[in-house]
């Protein structure tokens, strides 16, 4: 794992139980400004095998990124079962359960 990649991992691990933080929230928190798609990649690669909380990563304007049918159902899923409210349309109230630098 390389060093930028294990910033984006400790960085995720931080998104407390009932929070959301948006990829470039992520990106921000690793040092990396400029790096949404890392961290997208290193949810995509390493969120089994590192036990990430993949759940808690979100668009940063309050919307699941998973669409319909292929993970977005078992992602809100998960929020809920953290408290975080997700409405049918698959958006959270980032002022409300934001974790991060927006």
């Amino acid at each position: 794992m390389t060093e930028s990649t294990r910033r984006i991992v400790e960085a995720i691990r931080a998104i407390p139980k009932g929070k959301v933080s948006g990829y470039r929230d992520v990106a921000l928190a690793a040092g990396m400004p400029c790096g949404a798609r890392q961290v997208a990649w290193t949810l995509h690669s390493l969120s089994e095998s590192q036990n990430l909380p993949w759940h808690r990563v979100i668009k940063a304007c309050g919307r699941l990124a998973l669409p319909e049918g292929n993970g977005r159902e078992l992602q809100a899923a998960l929020l809920r079962a953290e408290g975080v409210e997700v409405s049918e349309a698959g958006e959270v109230d980032m002022a409300r359960y934001g974790f991060g630098n927006s």
